[in-house]
């Protein structure tokens, strides 16, 4: 049985709709390569699109996966007027990735997962991928924080990212 579409009347709570997808769509959107600012700004504009329609909330995959549609024309719509190519075939890829590993908590498994690798890494090498991806430092910051060379910061991280794959592939199983 369809659901009826989602209005006022039939008690839609749009906070509701936003509160539980936003935070995965944000993700979803850095994934495909957006940064932070431009994450929020599309963010916003799926939901404004979504709910300028009718929406019919038929379970929380499909409306999930309504959602990342959304977000994902918007994305290439930006691309395309920012005059930046972009091979959709990859964007897509991108996509079908995204649905198969974030599944239907919008990747927060995935986050608990990486959280629980993290505690495994050594202080050095955890503080490496700090900087690296949370402070956005180069490689010879984060050398000069470390007390090693620029090549020795490489191979630190990549070790890291190396045993954080291994990690969370073998907790996958």
């Amino acid at each position: 049985m369809k659901s009826a579409p989602i209005t006022a009347a039939t008690g839609f709570d749009p906070v509701r709709l936003i509160e539980t997808y936003q935070t995965g769509i944000w993700r979803y959107l850095r994934a495909l390569g957006c940064d932070a600012a431009q994450a929020e700004d599309l963010t916003q504009e799926t939901f404004l699109a979504a709910l300028q329609r009718p929406f019919q909330d038929i379970n929380p995959a499909a409306t999930s996966a309504y959602l990342r549609k959304i977000a994902f024309n918007l994305y290439i719509s930006f691309r395309r007027r920012a005059g930046k190519v972009t091979a959709v075939e990859n964007v897509e890829e991108l996509d079908r990735t995204w649905s198969h590993w974030a599944g239907e908590d919008d990747g927060e498994g995935l986050l608990d997962l990486l959280r629980d690798c993290l505690k495994g890494l050594t202080d050095r090498a955890r503080k490496s991928l700090d900087m690296r991806f949370r402070e956005m430092n180069s490689r010879t910051e984060i050398a000069a924080a470390l007390e090693i060379t620029p090549d020795g910061a490489k191979n630190l991280m990549q070790r890291a990212k190396q045993q954080l794959r291994e990690c969370i592939e073998s907790k996958l199983k």
